[in-house]
């Protein structure tokens, strides 16, 4: 791989970093925010929200923007605005300019990861993608483990608005790195706004993520977020007819016919990222509600399970030149799914060992099947459906990511109505952890049918 596109490919993922830790540092500040701005806890889990509606209304817009701007122009200026708000949100006031602020972050935040990915599929050689695209996994592996106790850890060291203030440094770098190190490549055809088409993926997506967050959050209300999601799937069903017939889509959803994109981003990707998704959301519960634990001891757990997701990017691509995509997602997938299971396991009274032995084997599964989904969504994505691709990717990623937080939340509040108890209990975990193993499993019905050489020239099994 060439020096230049391992920078291009780090620049974008320390960019990636920034995004996907402020989306999940804020939870553990939620109290302290909450009694800042004189409201309840409750009211203030709509700075959560916000920011993942305004994300998953915006990403539609990226491609086009992109195309008509130029991709560093747009990242550049994305990662701008992306500091700004933060800046905005550390001083806000009050809590109608948190949420403002929150908004925007969002906002920005749509135009980040697309287009991110974007300039990086534009500018590597696709004998060199597996290793552009393996920078750019981390952060949605390390960001959601190590948010919380940092933001925990900051809260409690200064004050819950140094949370939005270290941003700011680390955006103005970005901007400076992007601006000397990107090339600005833009289409050369431009099109009109497809505004129809915005409008309907807009109401689409916002009803599905606001669908998604009421049925995953701690007081779930399913009636409500029932009916949005159903509003999705009728919205969403006229969304991809426009898209279809009109001339210049605002998406064009032919990469959907590819086999492997289909296979990794949507069926079996959606289901390995959910499943992916709801165990460090289960995890911490588990140790702090289930087990009695502290924050810091659920946190050094938690660095086990973490570390062996870092420590498995480093054989990662042996691995997949090795054996190949299909037999490493299939494989793999299994034992990804046995991991989850088998955390249903622990217990304070099992032993030291096992136990570690369980999160390091469900950390370094979850790691290899995440790298190997993104791999073969891209693995025959001509240059031309690079930027749909990119955006349709992205769409589906933040959809599946939120999906498995909710449904691990439906799963312990299943299990807990089914026992007629009004608080949680170890078991109630323990059957959460079993139906998530078994959700993941689902997901090798996909990669079963795929191609024995699926991705062979991104990942070097031909030529090994």
């Amino acid at each position: 791989m060439s020096a230049r596109s391992l920078r291009i490919a780090l620049i974008v993922a320390c960019a990636f970093f920034m995004e996907n830790l402020d989306a999940t540092i804020i939870v553990t500040a939620v109290p302290q925010m909450a009694e800042s701005f004189g409201t309840t806890a409750t009211r203030m889990s709509l700075g959560i929200t916000a920011y993942v509606l305004a994300t998953a209304t915006c990403i539609p817009a990226s491609g086009w923007l992109a195309d008509r701007v130029g991709a560093r122009n747009l990242f550049c200026t994305a990662i701008g605005l992306f500091t700004l708000a933060s800046m905005a949100c550390g001083i806000a006031p009050g809590f109608v300019p948190f949420i403002a602020a929150r908004i925007a972050q969002g906002a920005a935040a749509a135009m980040m990861s697309p287009v991110g990915r974007l300039v990086v599929l534009r500018t590597t050689e696709k004998k060199d993608l597996m290793q552009a695209l393996s920078a750019l996994v981390w952060p949605a592996l390390f960001a959601p483990v190590v948010g919380p106790p940092l933001g925990g850890f900051i809260t409690g060291a200064a004050s819950w608005r140094w949370i939005f203030y270290v941003n700011v440094p680390l955006g103005i770098a970005g901007m400076a790195l992007v601006l000397a190190f990107i090339p600005n490549e833009r289409a050369r055809e431009h099109t009109a706004f497809d505004a129809r088409g915005f409008a309907l993926m807009a109401v689409c997506l916002a009803c599905l993520t606001y669908g998604i967050d009421l049925i995953g959050s701690p007081t779930p209300d399913l009636p409500l977020g029932g009916t949005l999601l159903v509003a999705a799937a009728l919205v969403g069903t006229l969304t991809v007819r426009h898209l279809r017939e009109v001339s210049h889509p605002l998406l064009n959803l032919d990469t959907l016919r590819r086999q492997t994109f289909f296979v990794g981003s949507i069926s079996g990707g959606s289901l390995s990222r959910a499943a992916i998704s709801a165990t460090p959301f289960l995890l911490p519960l588990l140790f702090q509600v289930g087990f009695g634990l502290s924050p810091v001891a659920s946190g050094m757990l938690l660095l086990i399970y973490m570390g062996a997701n870092l420590s498995m990017k480093a054989v990662t691509n042996p691995i997949l030149r090795r054996f190949g995509l299909r037999t490493v997602l299939v494989v793999n997938g299994a034992i990804a799914s046995a991991g989850i299971a088998a955390c249903a396991a622990l217990s304070p009274g099992l032993p030291r060992v096992l136990g570690v032995l369980i999160l390091l084997l469900a950390g370094a599964s979850r790691s290899m099947q995440f790298t190997s989904v993104t791999f073969v969504s891209f693995a025959d994505v001509s240059a031309e459906e690079r930027a749909s691709a990119s955006v349709l990717f992205s769409l589906a990623q933040q959809i599946s990511m939120g999906m498995g937080v909710a449904v691990g939340a439906l799963m312990l509040n299943f299990s807990r109505v089914l026992r007629h108890a009004s608080t949680l209990s170890l078991f109630d975990f323990r059957l959460a952890l079993v139906l998530a193993g078994g959700l993941s499993a689902l997901a090798l019905l996909s990669y079963a049918r795929l191609p024995g050489d699926a991705g062979a020239e991104i990942s070097g099994q031909r030529a090994a």
